[in-house]
């Protein structure tokens, strides 16, 4: 049972999922460090129990998952409370006030190991020398207390005061996703508490930010999907960007999130959905992050596990999930490959492209586009030179380093810089102006004309002021 797999920050969410259930409004996490004396303290303001009801809660398995819950009811197998804890302590401890009467029963594993009769002990009241730590139950007419002592799956050998730090700062990030939707809103429904500073919510859609796309909301019998395409990096500060990595990165972010009653159960996976087979985490599909809710009733359906942590869509939904998801990956690909940037297109005119994909039967291929204006203008006044430019050409096309390019960025997390990114404004402008003369000396098109050429070639398109400021004399050679 110690070895389902949890985390500290999944077993502490599942803790706070029985204080959600008790109509809870307040949870307070306490971190305390002494080194194998370490604690964790629990504290809600929900409903409590009384001594019947604590001592059924304290049962392993106390009800079958099949009973009918309530609507929101985030629990299922009666496990969560004993298996979460023994995860990461021996001694669990739970206090609970009902009408101004507080009941203590505690679980130790140490007194279980040594029981001479193998029996199940349920042991009343708190361990010697931790009554104190009860006391903020004590101040309450209602509500309950989860303790966890010797931390034996947390402070083992090695582990030092930092890495207890570093610890609370991963149960933050993973509870600020997993709770986001109680925890944000005007009225928040639930307010959590680690070590007194606040949990703020870690919306994983970025719906408030203008470049994100967001799909209408599409049912699937009782279930509830809405896609999102998050916005390019290029359209983030530097805060948004660190931000909307969320807990693992931006990568590891990627794919469905699936919520029962809006608490988050699976944070980023594909399901094992695909066509041919099943879709892996990549660098191209980052930014799509697909909203999927499930009722509680739904629990055998999707085989929720005991720890909340995976789900299978049932067979009847799979296509119509793999046809949602296949749009928003094809949406997010375009997002990451085009850095974000709209195209701009005045009627039906596209934007010139200074390469193009070329698709053949060994593969694809990456080759200079010689349509592009700057490309152009070189090759028709070449003359003489016009095969050793081709030449030169031909030797770029085949040595695009097309597997370095994917590894930096597969490595590094992020496209390569290009599009003049992070280059002054003057090296822009000395580029344009050189495209912009040819245009006009020497192709003898209006100023009005090559501005709006510029304005459909890439990467000039995005850079419409600088396009715009461009002088109706080009031997001017500043800007308006």
């Amino acid at each position: 049972m110690r070895g389902l797999g949890y985390s500290t920050a999944t077993a502490l969410a599942d803790i706070i999922d029985n204080s959600v259930s008790a109509n809870a409004r307040n949870v307070s996490l306490t971190f305390e460090w002494a080194g194998n004396r370490s604690h964790v303290a629990i504290l809600d303001d929900g409903d409590g129990m009384d001594a019947a009801t604590l001592d059924l809660a304290m049962r392993l398995g106390e009800r079958s998952p099949l009973d009918k819950r309530e609507a929101g009811d985030l629990g299922r197998f009666g496990l969560g409370l004993k298996t979460a804890s023994f995860s990461q302590c021996r001694s669990l401890t739970v206090a609970s006030a009902k009408d101004g009467e507080i009941h203590c029963l505690r679980w130790d594993l140490d007194v279980l190991a040594a029981s001479a009769d193998d029996g199940w002990h349920l042991l009343e009241g708190s361990a010697e020398g931790s009554e104190g730590m009860l006391s903020p139950l004590t101040e309450a007419r209602k509500g309950t207390l989860v303790l966890w002592e010797s931390l034996d799956r947390i402070v083992t050998l090695g582990f030092k005061e930092q890495d207890f730090l570093d610890l609370i700062d991963g149960v933050e990030r993973h509870l600020a996703m997993v709770f986001h939707r109680y925890l944000g809103g005007p009225r928040p429904r639930l307010r959590l508490i680690i070590n007194g500073r606040p949990v703020a919510p870690w919306d994983p859609f970025m719906v408030s930010h203008p470049a994100t796309y967001s799909s209408p909301v599409a049912p699937l019998g009782d279930v509830e999907v809405q896609c999102h395409v998050l916005p390019h990096k290029d359209r983030l500060t530097p805060d948004e960007v660190e931000s909307g990595g969320g807990p693992h990165g931006w990568t590891a972010q990627q794919g469905f999130y699936v919520y029962r009653n809006e608490r988050l159960l699976v944070a980023g996976s594909w399901l094992g959905l695909g066509q041919g087979r099943s879709w892996t985490k990549e660098e191209a599909h980052r930014l799509a992050r697909i909203r999927l809710d499930i009722p509680n009733s739904a629990d055998a359906a999707w085989k929720i596990d005991i720890r909340k942590s995976t789900a299978r869509p049932p067979v009847g939904i799979r296509a119509a999930l793999t046809k949602l998801a296949e749009d928003a990956r094809s949406r997010a690909r375009k997002v990451f490959a085009h850095r974000g940037q709209p195209v701009r297109v005045v009627g039906a005119q596209p934007v010139a492209q200074a390469w193009r994909a070329e698709h053949f039967n060994g593969g694809m291929r990456y080759r200079i586009d010689v349509s592009h204006p700057a490309v152009r203008e070189v090759l028709d006044q070449a003359g003489d030179l016009a095969p050793q430019i081709r030449a030169m050409i031909r030797v770029i096309e085949e040595t695009v380093p097309v597997q370095r390019i994917w590894l930096d960025t597969a490595e590094g997390k992020e496209t390569p810089r290009t599009g003049f990114s992070g280059d002054p404004p003057a090296e822009v402008r000395s580029v344009l102006l050189a495209v912009y003369r040819n245009l006009v000396l020497r192709k003898g098109m209006s100023p009005e004309l090559a501005r709006e050429r510029l304005l459909h070639t890439e990467p000039f398109h995005n850079y419409p002021e600088l396009v715009g400021s461009l002088p109706d004399d080009p031997d001017a050679g500043g800007m308006k």
